[in-house]
């Protein structure tokens, strides 16, 4: 009685598994890099948002020079406009400016938009 293995024999790798080795191995390299990409919490930004309750309308804004967000609030009766910016390294919300928005019309109050007795440019058309 012969005895008969059930394996098979051993092969030699020829350059076709070597290829499928790589590409599976830099395959589960990617898997693993979109993985770790996926899980990082990316930023919120809030850039161009507005609400409006009661006499108060609030904006959000960013500043050009510096990486930061700002919230504008704006309080119609009181013809105000305050500016705040969180401080990360205080983690409190700072004030940064008010302003009085009721100085913006005092000059204009009592004057119309054309003189009296004059009519308005017609832009180049003739009457």
């Amino acid at each position: 009685m012969t005895t008969e293995s059930t394996t098979p024999a051993a092969r030699p790798v020829d350059a076709r598994d070597f290829a499928i080795g790589v590409l599976s191995i830099t395959a589960m390299i990617l898997l693993v890099g979109v993985i770790l990409v996926s899980l990082q919490p990316t930023p919120v930004r809030a850039s161009g948002m507005t609400v409006s309750a009661g006499a108060y309308t609030m904006t959000v804004g960013q500043s050009a020079s510096v990486d930061e967000e700002f919230l504008y609030v704006l309080d119609g009766p009181a013809e105000k406009m305050i500016a705040y910016r969180f401080n990360t390294t205080r983690q409190t919300i700072d004030v940064i400016q008010g302003i009085d928005l009721s100085g913006l019309r005092a000059p204009t109050a009592g004057q119309s938009a054309t003189p009296a007795g004059r009519r308005p440019p017609t832009r180049g058309r003739r009457p």
